[in-house]
């Protein structure tokens, strides 16, 4: 998710990640496209439709579930924005999904994660395990 977001900087890279129904545990990252206005792309993210549909059925066929969204901020810190938490409330209307921002404010880029339901932000631990 790091290198996405680095290949793809100064725009905002994104991306859906999956893992068994249920859980907190991430098998599978699907990069997609940001289709946001390019002018835009700096600043926002828009998951690509066909992509998002992709990402859902090679989840599904592997017997994993769309677990939540990763994008990345180029020039802030990763935490939710006012937008990200609008996106949240129209698009996971329960607060199921996790948003996993990637960071490349510093020199070191860096990743935190969040639930948001309604204006509640709530951070879920990130662990990444070698392999």
């Amino acid at each position: 998710m790091i290198d996405l977001a680095l290949e793809h900087d100064p725009d905002e890279s994104c991306g859906l990640f999956a893992g068994p129904p249920g859980g907190m545990y991430v098998d599978m990252f699907f990069p997609i496209g940001n289709v946001a206005p390019p002018e835009r792309r700096p600043e926002i993210y828009t998951l690509d439709g066909v992509g998002q549909l992709d990402a859902e059925r090679s989840a599904d066929a592997a017997g994993l579930s769309i677990l939540g969204v990763m994008h990345s901020h180029t020039h802030t810190a990763a935490y939710p924005s006012p937008t990200d938490v609008a996106d949240a409330a129209r698009f996971d209307e329960f607060g199921v999904w996790v948003f996993l921002i990637v960071s490349l404010e510093h020199p070191e880029p860096y990743m935190r994660a969040f639930r948001i339901n309604g204006d509640v932000i709530k951070e879920v631990p990130v662990a990444v395990e070698p392999g």
